[in-house]
């Protein structure tokens, strides 16, 4: 592959440096970011890789069976222990999943008001309107659920704003808010976006690599001896594939370029330029002297394993010890002979014998194990099962919104913490917003009128007579009657970033 990467000169991007970021993020983070990702959709597999030995059951299984020991899987080799041969009951209970989808309702469940912080009111109002016909325009609430699902899974994601479709020129009146539209604002999953830093600073992006493989419309074109190869093969195997497509995109301050499949298909300067590489990057939890940030699925990993295993392990023994089984001793044929009520064996050795076995018996020590990993569980997360509405035990004498606080205290606290990091993602997108526009001459605005302030809701219901007094207490104290109502939910707005 040849690229023609002279307009990156200034960034110190040559092709050898690309190929080696390249090659980095494939073989050291991909597998990682992917794994993550697996075990928070346990997706089915379509089945069982080469050489694995696997029940009568079927061929299909669920990703995180990954991390269940070969005496459960039957993936062990019959040289090792041949009992692992026999591919035994096997139960997932996926925890990750839930939790961090409980996370990311705790944090844009309900939309997220951007304000801007001009010293006119008129002018604030005005740049909050064309702000929230960007954000809406790129996707609204549904971007910020996106943003956040990629951050909790992977411990960070990308913010890419593409102003391919800014075209230069002043805007008046309604026009504004039609021309802001033109923006977008795109998120990039880590699995796909591959910085270049600054030496001397781990948190200056001097260029931005977008690699990815997409599936086309078109069958993959194959030689002949392919052809002969695959049709040797079953008849499964021998279904066509699509053909895949290699996409980079090279992204600077001052220039773009796209290739396809090697070939260099678009490469212009980016204008209107702001001085810097349009992405901000967004830390789930913030990872001092790291680009890539703290995610909830790795720590819950080993958790998840553990409790797949003991659940699978007790499937197994409630299946051996809930059925009554025989040891026929001196009865000939009486693995033929039915077992039933009524039934009559009969024979001549006076020293034969049935003995029964089995039945349920109670393991105390196993349901303790079981409940403390859940316990880890929910401490490593710090998202309990009250979080998705599970009451297991009385959750105490005090007001319902009083007692709810102090029982999701650590989700509520973790909640906070990460609003710093996204909010000030959200921030500096809208900072950049209003940068491009402004160097587009579409909608100018100062460096002092460029600053936002993000008025959060509250995560744990409220009361409503609560609200109401709050309201009035905010309305005594002279804020706008219109944003009163808008944070009691009844002013003008969508469900999305108002």
């Amino acid at each position: 592959m040849a690229f023609s990467l002279a307009p990156f000169a200034d960034v110190g991007l040559n092709e050898a440096l690309l190929e080696l970021v390249i090659d980095e993020h494939r073989t050291q983070r991909l597998a990682r970011l992917t794994k993550w990702w697996a075990y928070f959709r346990n997706a089915s597999r379509a089945g069982w890789g080469p050489g694995e030995v696997h029940g009568g059951g079927g061929s299909k299984g669920l990703a995180q069976e990954a991390g269940l020991p070969a005496r459960l899987t039957g993936r062990a080799s019959a040289a090792v222990d041949d009992r692992a041969l026999t591919r035994r009951e096997i139960v997932i209970e996926n925890d990750i999943a839930w939790r961090i989808q409980t996370m990311v309702d705790f944090m844009f469940g309900k939309p997220v008001r951007i304000e801007s912080t001009a010293p006119d009111a008129g002018r604030a109002a005005l740049i909050g309107q064309v702000l929230d016909a960007v954000w809406e325009a790129s996707g609204g609430i549904s971007l910020l659920q996106d943003m956040a699902l990629l951050g909790h899974v992977h411990g960070h994601v990308d913010l890419l704003l593409r102003a391919d479709g800014l075209a230069p020129g002043r805007a008046d009146g309604a026009s504004i808010l039609e021309r802001a539209g033109e923006l977008r604002i795109e998120v990039v999953e880590p699995t796909r976006g591959i910085p270049i830093l600054d030496p001397n600073d781990y948190r200056e992006i001097r260029a931005y690599v977008i690699h990815f493989e997409r599936t086309m419309n078109e069958a993959e074109r194959e030689g002949v001896a392919k052809r002969i190869v695959r049709s040797t093969i079953g008849r499964r195997d021998a279904t066509p594939s699509r053909r895949r497509s290699e996409v980079i995109e090279i992204i600077s301050a001052t220039h773009h370029q796209r290739y396809e499949d090697g070939a260099l298909v678009e490469s212009r300067p980016i204008r209107p330029g702001v001085g810097r590489v349009p992405v901000v990057h967004i830390q789930n939890l913030g990872q001092p002297f790291r680009y890539e940030g703290l995610g909830e699925v790795e720590p819950l990993v080993p958790l998840q394993d553990e409790l797949n295993t003991r659940l699978s392990d007790r499937a197994s023994r409630v299946t051996m010890q809930s059925f009554k089984m025989y040891l026929a001793k001196g009865i000939e044929g009486f693995g033929s002979v039915p077992v039933g009520p009524g039934q009559i064996w009969s024979t001549d050795n006076t020293e034969a014998e049935v003995i029964a076995f089995g039945g349920d018996a109670s393991s105390p020590s196993e349901q303790t194990h079981i409940e403390q990993v859940r316990e880890a569980l929910d401490k490593v997360s710090g998202v309990p099962p009250l979080a998705s509405g599970v009451v297991r035990a009385r959750i105490g004498n005090l007001s319902s919104a009083t007692a709810l606080r102090v029982t999701l205290m650590g989700l509520i606290a973790k909640t906070m913490r990460k609003r710093v990091t996204y909010g000030r993602g959200i921030s500096e997108m809208s900072r950049m917003v209003l940068d491009t526009l402004d160097a587009a001459g579409v909608f100018e605005t100062s460096p002092d009128e460029r600053g936002v302030r993000l008025e959060w809701p509250d995560p744990v219901p409220v009361d409503v007579r609560d609200r109401v007094f709050e309201a009035r207490a905010k309305a005594d104290l002279g804020v706008p009657e219109d944003r009163v109502l808008a944070e009691l939910g009844e002013g003008e707005g969508d469900a999305g970033v108002t």
